[in-house]
């Protein structure tokens, strides 16, 4: 069987976290082999700028961050193709969907960051976790980067993301509910792509 890469997206503090751990434990029950990665990769030598962007240590402008990402991203590109490759199912706790919301949010051309993104192996499923921005302020009240404090912001980047899950290959959930009912719909939509045919 083909490997299947998944996305999960959304604000800060939506629970894409929480849902592809608890994805991952759902997928190897089901025998499957399953990798998680977090994006960005803060340990890498692109993931440490974009650390440092996020913290105000560095002024980049709207693009370069979004190419930053991208960049992060396309560190992986080999090893994901590889796993997708031997039939892994691979999780991805943000991916090329987080570049189009936050980089439109800064007024930056959705079809650029889309075609940018390209030769990177694409989603067979895009999960969004949809919040409304003070719900991702309430859960996150200390600590939060320079683009969990924009509220206004994060109203444009949920905006993007509602546009783009009216696209193939997107499940939308309401991720305000509780985390058990949330993992449920993701595991019942997971394990459908997941039957043999």
């Amino acid at each position: 069987m083909a490997g299947l890469l998944i996305a999960f997206e959304g604000l800060d503090q939506s629970g894409k976290e929480t849902q592809a751990k608890r994805l991952q434990a759902s997928v190897e029950g089901l025998g499957h082999q399953c990798r998680l990665l977090v994006f960005p990769d803060y340990e890498t030598p692109i993931g440490r700028e974009i650390g440092r962007g996020l913290r105000g240590e560095r002024e980049f402008g709207p693009d370069v961050m979004q190419l930053l990402f991208i960049a992060n991203r396309y560190e992986y590109r080999s090893r994901l193709e590889r796993w997708l490759a031997d039939g892994v199912i691979v999780l991805c706790d943000r991916y090329v969907a987080s570049s189009v919301a936050y980089g439109e949010a800064h007024g930056l051309d959705p079809d650029w960051l889309t075609s940018t993104q390209r030769f990177l192996p694409w989603p067979g499923l895009t999960v969004f976790l949809d919040i409304v921005p003070e719900t991702a302020a309430r859960r996150k009240a200390a600590g939060r980067d320079r683009y969990e404090r924009d509220l206004a912001l994060l109203s444009r980047v949920r905006a993007s993301y509602q546009r783009q899950a009216m696209q193939a290959g997107w499940l939308r959930i309401d991720g305000e509910r509780a985390r058990e009912a949330v993992a449920a719909e993701v595991a019942t939509a997971v394990a459908a792509r997941l039957a043999p045919r």
